[in-house]
């Protein structure tokens, strides 16, 4: 997205997560030093991406970039409102630079922005740790980027499917597992 909000460029410049891809990571929040040492959220992240596209059944063109802002939620809800059109705030939002069939030839792999807020209200009425609801945000926010939706049961299952594989890399347990699939695109679910 062009007119994604911009943030402080956590230290340091763009990373090489994998053979795959480049982070780009920013802090738009404050709030998200609560959580400790930004290098410590760059390596959570990273490995979570690993782990994503490891699963993931279509992959990036080597040495592509991925930004990824950490915001709020107030901020999330104007990104929301402006480019999905629902004024409220939602845990993750993808924005892909390229259509499915281009990925493997595209520099630019997309946008994913996530909130504090959400991630953490989330966390605890799941009864997650922050960390691995963190991972799992990350995961299914590039998912989207390589293609993936889940529009449709059958979209929503096999996403479903690569979340919870790349999760099991990861030693994180299913998030799934005791709820009911979710086949519609809501604007407050990942």
């Amino acid at each position: 997205m062009n007119d994604r909000p911009r943030g402080r460029r956590l230290a340091p410049p763009p990373e090489k997560t994998s053979p795959e891809i480049h982070l780009d990571l920013r802090a738009q929040s404050r709030r998200w030093h609560e959580l400790g040492k930004l290098a410590s959220l760059r390596a959570l992240l990273n490995e979570a991406l690993e782990a994503g596209i490891a699963v993931a059944p279509r992959k990036p063109m080597p040495g592509a970039e991925l930004s990824l802002l950490l915001t709020d939620d107030r901020r999330i809800r104007t990104v929301n409102r402006d480019w999905r059109g629902f004024d409220k705030a939602t845990n993750v939002l993808s924005f892909p630079a390229a259509p499915p069939e281009r990925i493997a030839q595209s520099p630019l792999l997309g946008d994913i922005v996530i909130a504090y807020e959400t991630v953490l209200r989330e966390a605890e009425a799941e009864s997650k740790s922050v960390s691995d609801h963190l991972r799992h945000l990350a995961i299914h926010g590039l998912l989207h980027l390589l293609g993936e939706d889940h529009e449709t049961e059958a979209e929503a299952r096999r996403m479903e499917a690569l979340e919870i594989a790349a999760l099991a890399r990861l030693g994180v347990s299913d998030p799934y597992a005791g709820a009911e699939l979710v086949t519609a695109l809501s604007p407050s679910s990942p």
